[in-house]
């Protein structure tokens, strides 16, 4: 019963008005009394908090929050390109000449999910990164390599669910649900980074607005649980091969820039 409730505040299911409604009330003081059950029930690590349990002052407050300095070390190597979030990692490789993709069953395309035919053909036959974030997981982002903003806009008005029903059964999660859409340049060349909104409402703060950016920095949170989707260019990312569960900072491969790809 009682996951049956959290799901449906994590994720705000249902009509929009309900959802509005779970969001209003995770967000008040009113929800404080279940924030121990969340913890216990989704296992939450919360000796890596920067609070005590009691401090939360709402469900809202205890999605969001942050950690202790120092408990996710970012990768140092200068070409590591880090996990942007805690979550499980799924990649999908050599996407074709109309970037098209397919998660769970269902087939997408960068053009939907960046809103722009011209930015998708950058990422031809390239790779998409989708980083899925479950109720357990610490829900804030961060910036996967040092680079440059160069763009930052937001898409999309319906929403489904963005967990692993959703994805194989909602109506395109991907690419219809709200969705922060961050255009980054790194040595050179370029990379999206989207943030998938949850269900009904947008749930995406955007934290960082700086136009040069570091490895680890801090860069937005999602309110209510969703997805990360990252879309590098052919040839710029040596991955490691590591997929599943992945955190925040974690190496998962290495950047290359323009000047140091090999010759083919």
């Amino acid at each position: 019963m009682l996951t049956r409730f959290y799901r449906k505040v994590f994720e705000l299911n249902g009509h929009p008005a309900a959802a509005r409604l779970l969001k209003r009330f995770a967000q008040s003081k009113a929800s404080k009394p279940f924030t121990g059950s969340f913890s216990r029930l989704y296992k939450l690590n919360l000796q890596e908090a920067s609070k005590n349990l009691q401090d939360y002052q709402s469900l809202h407050d205890l999605f969001t929050r942050e950690l202790k300095p120092g408990v996710r070390p970012i990768a140092e190597e200068q070409d590591a390109f880090v996990s942007p979030s805690d979550s499980v990692l799924s990649v999908v490789d050599h996407l074709t000449p109309e970037s098209r993709f397919v998660v769970k069953g269902q087939e997408y395309t960068v053009e939907e999910l960046l809103g722009s035919k011209s930015e998708a053909e950058v990422y031809s036959g390239g790779q998409v990164l989708i980083f899925y974030l479950s109720p357990t997981d610490y829900h804030r982002v961060h910036v996967p390599m040092d680079a440059k903003v160069e763009d930052v806009y937001t898409l999309g008005k319906e929403a489904a669910p963005v967990n692993t029903i959703g994805l194989k059964y909602g109506l395109r999660p991907l690419t219809r649900n709200y969705r922060l859409v961050t255009k980054f340049n790194a040595a050179g060349v370029p990379f999206a980074q989207v943030m998938v909104g949850a269900l009904n409402v947008n749930s995406i703060e955007r934290t960082n607005h700086q136009h040069d950016v570091r490895r680890g920095d801090p860069f937005g949170y999602f309110s209510f649980g969703s997805t990360v989707v990252i879309c590098v260019p052919k040839g710029h990312l040596e991955f490691t091969g590591k997929t599943g569960p992945v955190k925040m900072g974690e190496q998962i491969g290495r950047w290359i820039s323009s000047g140091n790809m090999p010759n083919l």
